[in-house]
């Protein structure tokens, strides 16, 4: 019998462990969509220097206490959602299987959080599950959104240095909710002392309709683009890597036209934008959130051109983004068929799952 390679084994035991760490419960289907990861397969790097970018909607990530400055109502223990401790509790489990299982061999080095209601849940992430091993610090801010969701940054300091960071509000114009979530922009170094300015996104919602919201998302594309366009003029070609659930697909206007994020990677300038999850979505049947039986595309990572045409220093790849789709995430789409996110609720109903979304990924390498 031929013996089993060491590296196998090793895996084997990582993939173990971070079951077992992080444990979770309710009826999770195995019989779905296999796993996928970013694997770099059509361009590979003579590197072991690697670092894993994350993006990951939580879905209302709550803790179960009553905030007077948002309406945060509904998940309390006596809210609609009827949201208790054990239910919050076995959530953080969940996101801290994520992100576990999808660092593959380390652990992420920069993961983008949406959903987030406070940094009590974000210390309650980081300190109080097994994730407290990986020694992660986050940046966090409260923003004036009504129902008290943000955006946040996990990162590891061992590896990432945070050199500026700031929170660009967002207030929408002609809106009974003016303020949505705030932009959050970092600047960061890695690997060779290389700089890299990261923007994570929670665009305005489609719930009342697509034609409806779309100028809210283009007026906060329009704000995106605007602090995009002032990193562009502070230096010669900088890096730049753009995160989030944008609530528009990669060739919708917002994106397409006025990020300017280009779909296309066949010719690459330095300047320019290019959304990896473009190239991803035509490949692939599954994005990254399903509904009434549609995949769409809404978590993507966006990147400057000369991050895909560096021959030295930080670069990424065409194929470098993918969904992390693990099988317990999927559960099975009675309705409409096929799989969809095993989400924790629908509707007012309490199912158990991860999120509605599935998080996204990039390699980065030196």
């Amino acid at each position: 019998m031929k013996s089993i390679p060491e590296s196998f084994l090793f895996l084997l035991i990582l993939i173990l462990a971070g079951i077992l760490l992080c444990p979770v419960s309710g009826q999770i289907n195995r019989n779905a969509q296999p796993e996928t990861s970013a694997g770099c397969s059509a361009e590979t790097f003579a590197s072991d220097n690697r670092v894993r970018m994350v993006f990951y909607n939580t879905e209302n990530l709550f803790d179960t206490m009553d905030d007077s400055a948002t309406a945060d109502e509904d998940f309390l223990p006596d809210g609609a959602m009827h949201w208790t401790y054990s239910r919050y509790k076995a959530k953080l489990d969940k996101v801290c299987k994520v992100i576990t299982a999808i660092g593959g061999w380390k652990a992420p080095d920069i993961i983008g959080l949406c959903e987030i209601e406070n940094d009590y849940v974000l210390r309650d992430l980081i300190y109080y599950t097994p994730l407290v091993k990986f020694e992660y610090r986050y940046i966090h801010k409260n923003s004036a959104d009504l129902r008290g969701i943000d955006v946040a940054l996990l990162y590891n300091p061992a590896t990432i240095r945070i050199l500026e960071k700031n929170f660009i509000p967002v207030v929408l114009p002609d809106s009974l909710q003016k303020y949505t979530r705030d932009i959050l922009y970092t600047k960061i170094t890695l690997g060779k002392n290389d700089t890299l300015h990261i923007f994570v996104n929670h665009w305005p919602s489609r719930s009342s309709g697509f034609l409806e919201t779309e100028p809210f998302r283009i007026h906060t594309a329009t704000l995106l683009r605007m602090k995009i366009d002032s990193v562009l003029r502070s230096g010669p070609h900088p890096e730049i890597l753009v995160m989030g659930d944008f609530n528009d697909g990669p060739f919708d206007k917002s994106l397409s036209q006025v990020v300017l994020a280009k779909t296309d990677t066949g010719m690459l300038i330095p300047g320019d934008l290019y959304n990896l999850a473009a190239g991803y979505e035509i490949r692939n049947p599954v994005g990254s959130h399903k509904f009434r039986g549609q995949w769409n595309m809404l978590d993507q990572i966006i990147v400057s051109g000369n991050l895909l045409n560096g021959q030295k220093g930080l670069r990424t790849g065409r194929d470098c983004f993918s969904v992390f789709a693990g099988p317990y995430l999927l559960t099975e789409d009675n309705r409409y068929m096929g799989v969809e996110p095993f989400r924790t609720y629908k509707g007012p109903v309490y199912l158990g799952g991860f999120s509605d979304h599935l998080p996204v990924m990039v390699d980065l390498f030196w």
